[in-house]
């Protein structure tokens, strides 16, 4: 049986015979490109279908031209990939077009063809997952202990300490987020002032909504959002800088020059990290309290009266309680935005997936630090 022949516009033509005893001769005429190799390849898929074949000879003496998508296609007969079983031989090829087929060899194919996903047990997930948990805890160890190696010694001896990029990641850090603080916080000052002031309404108290704006700014949503905004502002910068330098291979060259890493890039920015966050933490608590108390101005209470609540319901502990959330949480965001930074692996999403996996890191451990404060709190009350 003789096949029709592509079109000729396809300046290709693929001739398939099936003999006796599973006998098939595949003869090529033409050029061998890009635009012609895909209707040769479809023509050659629908003539060996459901055919039995044991053995295969390919002719292309007649070919004047052949591609990277020619070879491809020879290669792919060549391993019997359209007649499985079968003994396949190509002939005729040009010495020069022969060195360049011997070039694609099935170790190549096998390498850069894409393999069958298949979906991974109920017992593999978990264990793969346990590895990768224990790797994190082993990471995050080395970390913790090169920082508290390093650290004790930058304070003390200033040379060690670049002091110039304390005050660069300050700014950035610290006073390019005065607006956003400003704006979140005074908001979040109207939110409580109004939503708390319905409820004590019924009651005849709303005097004490001055009360309890500034005990939840000063106590718990002051230090809580300065620590939400520096996650996605400062942990995801940190990440995304020390992260795209160890994809650069600039963290190797620090090396090189027997510079540690975690001393000229992780404390510096622990060190504005940990200054930042209470300063920003009570401006956040001025802020909130202004806008609470602009709140209540327009209830028609008297600055006066809504100073006196405020001073009345706040005391020193609850302020040193604010400030040491807004100490540890900026030890949590410079602390995990580095680390995250330092674990980025090569690849054109690495740096993205550290900066996300950085944030959320520092978001889960900012509310589980926020828990223990308030659990250590009521306790010692």
């Amino acid at each position: 049986m003789v096949a029709a022949p592509t079109s000729t516009q396809s300046e290709c033509v693929a001739e398939v015979k099936l003999g006796p005893d599973g006998l098939a001769q595949v003869a090529f005429k033409g050029k061998l490109s890009t635009r012609t190799v895909v209707d040769c390849w479809d023509k050659l898929e629908r003539d060996f279908r459901g055919a039995a074949v044991k053995r295969l000879e390919v002719d292309v003496r007649e070919v004047s031209f052949c591609g990277g998508a020619g070879f491809a296609l020879l290669r792919y007969l060549n391993m019997g990939k359209m007649t499985p079983g079968a003994t396949v031989s190509v002939s005729g090829l040009a010495d020069g077009f022969q060195r360049i087929f011997e070039g694609f060899t099935r170790q190549d194919y096998d390498a850069f063809h894409p393999s069958d996903k298949r979906g991974h047990s109920l017992i593999e997930e978990a264990g793969n997952a346990t590895r990768q948990f224990i790797d994190d805890v082993t990471d995050q160890v080395n970390f913790l202990g090169g920082v508290a190696a390093n650290l004790p010694l930058s304070l003390v001896n200033r040379r060690r300490m670049r002091w110039p990029e304390v005050r660069h990641v300050f700014e950035l850090a610290g006073a390019n987020a005065v607006p956003i603080v400003s704006l979140v916080s005074l908001l979040m000052g109207f939110i409580i002032a109004f939503e708390s002031a319905q409820r004590l309404a019924e009651f005849g108290a709303q005097i004490y909504v001055a009360n309890t704006i500034t005990i939840v700014m000063v106590r718990e949503m002051g230090p809580l959002m300065t620590a939400i905004l520096l996650a996605g502002r400062s942990a995801s910068a940190f990440a995304a800088e020390i992260g795209t330098m160890k994809v650069n291979e600039e963290l190797n060259a620090l090396e090189t020059f027997g510079l540690d890493p975690i001393r000229f890039l992780v404390i510096p920015r622990l060190v504005a990290g940990v200054l930042v966050a209470p300063l920003l933490t009570c401006y956040s608590v001025l802020m909130g309290v202004t806008g609470g108390g602009l709140v209540m101005l327009g209830l028609g209470f008297s600055l006066k009266l809504i100073v006196h609540q405020m001073t009345l319901s706040v005391h020193l502990t609850d302020l040193a309680v604010g400030i040491a959330k807004g100490v540890v949480f900026g030890v949590i965001v410079s602390g995990v935005g580095c680390w995250r930074g330092l674990q980025t692996e090569q690849g054109p999403s690495a740096v993205g997936l550290s900066t996300t996996r950085a944030v959320v890191t520092s978001l889960l451990l900012i509310i589980v630090a926020d828990a223990f404060f308030s659990t250590i709190s009521y306790f010692l009350k």
